[in-house]
C-alpha cells in the first residue's frame, strides 16, 4: 500500500483519528498537509510523521469558516504541486434536543464543521483529484444510522448527509476516475467527547464485541480505502463499530 510520491490532505489532524491516520500514511511514504485549528498539536503531529520519513505541512484553519475552507486545497497544492487523497476527518460533537432554547445555534454550528467544511473543501479539490486520478475519504459515523440518543440529532444529522454526499460525489465523479468513499466508526478513544462528561468507555456496553477502538485501527482502514488495493471501491460506506449496530 505505498503512497510514495503521493499528497494527502487530512483535515482534524492535530489529535485523534486524524492524527493517527497522518502517521499510518507517514509510514507508507506519503507527504502530508495537515489540518486543523491547534497549531501546537500539528506541530507534533508533524514531528512524529518527520521522525517516520514524511514531509509534511501544517495548515492552521478552521474547516466550519468558508474562508479557511476554500483556501487549504490551494496552500496544498501550492506547496505540494498536486492533490492525491483528501481526507475529511475535522468534526465535533455537540448535544442539544429539537425542544432546546439552544438547539437551531447548536445544529448550525455541527453542520457548518461536518457537512459544510467537507462540501467546500471537495469542491476546491476536484480539480486537483481529477488531475491525480485520486480520491476522497470521508470519516463519516455510525450515527448517520444509529438513531439512539436523540440529544445527538444534529451530530447524526451531519453525519448522514455527509454519507449521501460521498455517494452523490462518488457517482458524479467516477467518470474522471475518481473515487469517493466514507469510514463510519463507532466508539473511539478520541477527545470528540471533551466538556459533554463523556468518556467513549462508557459506551462499552453499546457494542457486541464489549470493546472500543483506538483511533489507529480507523486510520488503518482509512488508508487501505484511499490506497491502490481499493480501486475499484466507490460510493462505499466502512463500518467499523464493534457491532454496535448489531445490538
Amino acid at each position: 500500500m505505498s503512497f510514495t510520491n503521493k499528497v494527502v490532505l487530512i483535515t482534524g489532524a492535530s489529535a485523534g483519528i486524524g492524527a493517527a491516520t497522518a502517521e499510518q500514511f507517514a509510514k507508507e511514504g506519503a507527504s502530508l498537509a495537515l489540518v486543523g485549528r491547534n497549531e501546537a498539536k500539528l506541530k507534533a503531529v508533524a514531528e512524529r510523521c518527520h521522525e517516520l520519513g514524511a514531509k509534511s505541512y501544517v495548515i492552521k484553519a478552521d474547516v466550519s469558516k468558508d474562508k479557511d475552507a476554500d483556501s487549504i486545497v490551494k496552500k496544498t497544492v501550492d506547496v505540494f504541486g498536486k492533490l492525491d487523497v483528501l481526507v475529511n476527518n475535522a468534526g465535533i460533537l455537540k448535544l442539544s434536543g429539537i425542544m432546546a432554547d439552544d438547539f437551531l445555534e447548536t445544529f448550525d454550528e455541527v453542520m457548518k464543521t461536518n457537512l459544510r467544511g467537507p462540501v467546500r473543501i471537495t469542491r476546491s479539490a476536484v480539480p486537483s483529484l481529477i488531475k491525480t486520478k485520486g480520491n476522497i475519504v470521508n470519516v463519516s459515523s455510525i450515527a448517520a444510522t444509529n438513531v439512539t440518543r436523540p440529544t445527538f440529532i444534529a451530530y447524526k444529522t451531519s453525519k448522514a448527509a455527509l454519507n449521501h454526499f460521498t455517494r452523490s460525489v462518488a457517482f458524479e465523479l467516477a467518470p474522471h476516475g475518481v473515487r469517493a468513499n466514507s469510514v463510519s466508526p463507532g466508539p473511539v478513544r478520541t477527545d470528540i467527547f471533551g466538556g459533554l462528561n463523556v468518556d467513549a468507555d462508557m459506551l462499552l456496553e453499546d457494542t457486541a464485541l464489549l470493546r472500543v477502538s483506538d483511533p489507529v485501527e480507523i486510520a488503518d482502514l482509512i488508508v487501505y480505502v484511499a490506497s491502490d488495493k481499493a480501486k475499484g471501491i466507490t460510493g462505499s460506506d466502512y463500518i467499523i463499530d464493534n457491532g454496535t449496530l448489531l445490538k
